[in-house]
């Protein structure tokens, strides 16, 4: 008898966005009633290949071959209906309808042609329920009032509902606690003992050693392994396939001795209930410290409580000493700190104005007299700190959108250098920077900081905090894991400690 087809095959994928190639001829293969396992870093591509597989994204060049026979994933629907359904992390139900409503929510069950609603569905979603071990969750309960655990549960019987034969779990267990996970890995057990195929998206190994049969490990866009035995391949290799670098990461010397002084930032027992706990750190004139984690970690939700974009559910920040308001921006700015978000399209500059206006819009009370701008004192204010960053082009009259995202970061930074603060905090920093951009970034962050800034740093890429920063401290769901000097840690250690969950030294 000829061998059966696997029930999924992706070959040589390729998907490409402005200036950036996200998937670079990657294979997957997945055999039914297996959990296959996803790994990879931040940026490896593994959120563009599942979309491409959910129907969401068109791969450039590629084929996709389901039961054996070619297809064509033109849109999600299309891919539901073939029987590949997708759970991602952030879920997809819309908390105001009930649990039946969600289950079947553009596939209402009907009769004789018509749409039947109430009992129908609500006995439907019961059924459905009860096969995932979850009959106390109640088909006409609001999705809105559930935990995040039982939304999950309400995510797989919307999978199931139709016939699905392959379930794409993108994190699943981010939000759940450890009986909740024991719950998660039985029932992705009944399902494959069914013959449905699970891909596993996760960042803890030692989830993928317990669940996983085989495993795919992406790096920079590009499979570096297909198909690996989950439960035998050593961690160690795991963890060096995931961080072969095939860029250089080229990062100006750090100062001979760790900078003195009394702390300008002060941080003690911050923390947000749900996202991240109890933090202390001090950063000194000169210093730059980096946060390294993973997507979950808490990184970014600390810098912006820090800057006072979120309100912190206990704990206190303080600048030169003096404590600021918590939840409050304007205290922050006004105390010295400076943010550039990871989103810096969208949450710094403004794409129409130029670049003028970008530098200057923190800094408008300088250029202002009775109700009037000085514009000539605003545009010459610009172009001097734009200049000290040799942003360009030299030219404070473009609109910011027409520059590079190296320039673009700049032009926030130059913000910051104008307004004269005295902490930095930077969220993925070089993020949409192509590698010849980063290297001069790296330089201007450095510079600052031996000019007596103060810099908190936040990274996906392992290789960038250790190589800038003077001292990391390391994130693992919330909580300092580590805390080491630079120096004295590697990249296999860091994603040890964050994936691994090693004690806090």
């Amino acid at each position: 008898m000829a061998p059966q087809p696997p029930l999924l095959s992706m070959s040589g994928i390729t998907k490409s966005f402005p200036g950036v190639r996200a998937l670079d001829g990657v294979d997957l293969e997945v055999q039914a009633g297996e959990v296959h396992c996803l790994l990879g870093q931040n940026g490896a591509g593994k959120s563009t290949l599942i979309k491409v597989l959910a129907g969401a994204h068109q791969p450039d060049t590629g084929a996709i071959r389901w039961r054996g026979e070619d297809v064509t994933l033109r849109s999600p629907i299309a891919a539901m209906r073939l029987g590949i359904a997708t759970i991602y992390q952030e879920l997809d139900l819309v908390e105001h309808l009930s649990v039946a409503e969600n289950v079947h929510l553009g596939h209402e069950p009907t009769a004789a042609g018509f749409v039947v609603r109430g009992r129908a569905a609500r006995a439907s979603t019961a059924a459905l329920l009860k096969r995932l071990g979850h009959p106390e969750i109640e088909p006409a309960r609001l999705v809105g009032e559930l935990s995040a655990a039982q939304q999950q549960i309400v995510s797989m019987a919307r999978a199931l509902s139709h016939d699905v034969r392959l379930i794409v779990m993108d994190e699943p267990s981010a939000a759940l606690d450890p009986d909740e996970v024991d719950n998660l890995f039985r029932i992705v057990g009944d399902l494959t003992a069914e013959g449905v195929a699970v891909v596993y998206i996760s960042h803890r190994l030692e989830e993928i050693r317990r669940i996983g049969d085989r495993v795919t490990v992406l790096k920079d866009g590009r499979a570096v392994a297909v198909g690996l035995p989950a439960k035998s391949t050593p961690t160690r290799e795991v963890v060096a396939l995931m961080t072969g670098r095939n860029v250089e990461y080229v990062f100006p010397d750090r100062p001979a001795s760790a900078p003195g002084g009394t702390p300008v930032l002060e941080v003690e027992g911050l923390a947000r209930e749900g996202e991240f706990e109890a933090l202390d750190l001090r950063v000194r004139p000169g210093e730059i410290v980096g946060l390294a984690g993973l997507v979950g970690s808490g990184r970014s939700e600390i810098l912006e409580t820090i800057y006072g974009a979120r309100k912190p559910t206990a704990g206190q920040v303080r600048v030169d000493g003096h404590a600021l308001r918590p939840g409050s921006v304007r205290a922050a700015v006004r105390a010295g700190l400076g943010l550039a978000p990871e989103e810096r399209k969208a949450q710094a500059l403004l794409m129409l104005e130029s670049v003028t206006r970008n530098v200057s819009v923190s800094s408008m009370s300088r250029f202002s007299r009775a109700g009037w701008i000085d514009r000539g004192a605003e545009r010459g204010a610009a172009r001097s700190a734009t200049r000290e960053l040799s942003l360009r082009p030299d030219n404070p009259d473009v609109p910011v959108r027409t520059l590079s995202g190296g320039n673009q970061q700049k032009a926030v930074l130059a913000r910051w250098l104008l307004r004269g603060c005295r902490v930095l905090l930077l969220d993925e920093p070089t993020r949409g920077v192509d590698v010849g951009a980063r290297a001069e970034l790296y330089a201007v962050v450095r510079r600052l900081a031996d000019e007596g800034l103060a810099v908190l740093l936040v990274s996906s890429e392992v290789p960038e905090v250790l190589g800038l920063a003077d001292r990391v401290l390391v994130l693992r769901e919330g909580r300092v894991v580590h805390t080491a000097p630079a120096r004295d840690l590697d990249e296999h250690r860091v994603l040890d400690l964050v994936m691994e969950g090693s004690p806090a030294s």
